[in-house]
C-alpha cells in the first residue's frame, strides 16, 4: 500500500489480539494466535486478519524454538469490497530467549519469515528478519504470578533481505494483569513506523495458555 493511501487513514487504529501456548508434553507446545487489526480506533474498518500457529520445542525453561505458519488477509482503508485486496501465506522460524535482571524479565525474540504475498493476480515472494526485545516489570509483586499487575514494553525491528532493507519498526507499552496461571490481559499502545509514515494503535491482548499434560 502506498504512503499516499496510508496518509489518508485515521491517526489511530485498533488491534484486538489473542495468543496461546498450549502445552502438550514437557518438550512440546502448540502456539495459537489471532489478530484482528483495524484502520480505525473503533473495530469497524478491518485492516488485517492474521492467523498464526506453530509447534514450539522447549529447549529449557528459558529457551524455545518454533516453526510455524501464518495467514494474513489485508484490506484497503474504507474499501468497498468485502474480500481482502491481498493475501499472504507465511512460514516462520523463531528463537525466544528469556533472562531476568532483578525484577525485570527480558524476552529476546529472533524470527525469520518466508512470505508469499498475492495481490492483483500476482504472487511476490519475500524474506524478512525480525528482532524484538520485550521487558516485563511486575508492579505489586516481586514476580509475575496470579494477581500481578505489570508493565510490558518492547521494540521490534523488521528487516528485508532484498530491495529496501528497513521494513518497519514497532514500539509498544502496555499495562497487564495476570489473573491466574492460564489467563493474562494487556491494554497497550503501539506506534508503528513504515518508511516515512507512522501510525498509532490501541491494542487489547488476551493470553490464554493451556496445559494438556497428564498429571502423574
Amino acid at each position: 500500500m502506498s504512503n499516499s493511501l496510508l496518509a489518508q487513514q485515521d491517526a489511530f487504529g485498533n488491534w484486538l489480539m489473542y495468543f496461546g501456548t498450549n502445552r502438550i508434553s514437557d518438550d512440546f507446545s502448540v502456539h495459537s494466535e489471532v489478530q484482528y487489526r483495524n484502520h480505525t480506533l473503533a473495530p469497524v474498518n478491518i485492516e488485517q486478519l492474521l492467523l498464526r500457529t506453530g509447534l514450539n520445542y522447549h529447549l529449557s525453561k528459558n529457551a524455545i524454538i518454533t516453526g510455524g505458519y501464518g495467514y494474513i488477509a489485508s484490506h484497503v482503508y474504507e474499501s468497498e469490497q468485502k474480500a481482502p485486496e491481498s493475501k499472504e501465506h507465511r512460514l516462520f522460524q523463531q528463537l525466544i530467549l528469556l533472562n531476568k535482571v532483578g525484577r525485570l524479565k527480558f524476552e529476546h525474540r529472533y524470527r525469520l519469515e518466508q512470505r508469499w504475498v498475492r495481490a492483483n493476480e500476482a504472487t511476490d515472494y519475500r524474506n524478512r528478519i525480525r528482532y524484538r526485545l520485550m521487558v516485563f516489570l511486575p508492579i505489586n509483586k516481586p514476580v509475575i504470578e496470579p494477581g500481578t499487575l505489570f508493565l510490558g514494553v518492547y521494540d521490534e525491528v523488521f528487516m528485508n533481505t532484498e530491495n529496501v532493507f528497513f521494513d518497519r519498526n514497532r514500539l509498544y507499552a502496555a499495562l497487564g494483569y495476570q489473573f491466574n496461571k492460564q489467563l493474562q490481559a494487556q491494554l497497550g499502545y503501539l506506534y508503528q513506523r513504515v518508511n516515512d509514515f507512522g501510525k498509532s494503535y490501541l491494542q487489547v491482548a488476551v493470553v490464554f495458555n493451556t496445559d494438556f499434560r497428564k498429571e502423574e
